[in-house]
């Protein structure tokens, strides 16, 4: 009905965040703000890694648990793709994921196109921003085109994708992509972008729970 819709979001975390700082500076005198804290303490990531994590945001399941004990985060990306890969759809990929982080797998790609978009997730496609830069760099797609490509994968819009389909297909030949290779990416796009997590959110997320990890790891 022309009204624009918003999803507006409250954290009880953000207040305790806010109370955080406070009670450091009263029991520490240690004035800290969001900008001061380190993204690359060692002890947030022991933590992390540890599995001990009550009372740290978004990841205290104990699937979360496993995941991070798995994983042993050791930067902010690794966070941000346990966040992303925990759903329904991408949990397939966590153990191929974590091999790769660790060599024990090797990184493969499709086409050579698709190392730049890829190589910070060690080939998975992890994030929707990912099936947007795809489509934009191998078969030509704006990345207005591109949301739009991502949004009916989403909805498993049947007669939609078939037409995204052959778009990609027709954008990929001219780039010198063949058909078969085009399809193997686009099946692989399809099968993602139903539980796709956007990159955003991800690292927003993330950093929540980094920091909330760094309270617990140096002012418990």
């Amino acid at each position: 009905i022309g009204l624009l819709k918003l999803d507006v979001l409250g954290l009880s975390t953000l207040t305790i965040i806010d109370r955080a700082f406070r009670w450091i500076a009263k029991t520490h005198g240690v004035e800290l703000t969001l900008e001061s804290i380190p993204m690359d303490d060692p002890d947030t990531y022991a933590l992390l890694s540890s599995g001990d994590v009550t009372g740290v945001f978004q990841v205290e399941s104990t699937g979360m648990r496993r995941v991070l004990k798995d994983m042993q985060p050791s930067e902010f990306r690794d966070i941000m793709a346990t966040i992303a890969l925990y759903r329904p759809g991408p949990m397939q990929f966590i153990q191929n994921y974590v091999d790769r982080k660790f060599g024990r797998e090797e990184v493969i790609y499709l086409h050579a196109k698709l190392e730049p978009i890829l190589r910070e997730t060690y080939g998975i496609i992890v994030y929707q921003e990912q099936v947007m830069q795809i489509a934009q760099k191998l078969a030509n797609y704006s990345l207005g085109e591109g949301d739009v490509l991502r949004r009916a994968m989403g909805k498993k819009d049947a007669a939609e994708m078939a037409r995204q389909r052959e778009k990609f297909k027709a954008g990929a030949l001219q780039n010198n992509i063949s058909e078969e290779t085009a399809t193997q990416v686009f099946d692989k796009m399809e099968k993602f972008a139903s539980y796709g997590f956007n990159k955003s959110h991800a690292a927003a997320y993330g950093y929540l729970s980094y920091v909330t990890a760094f309270f617990k790891a140096n002012y418990p």
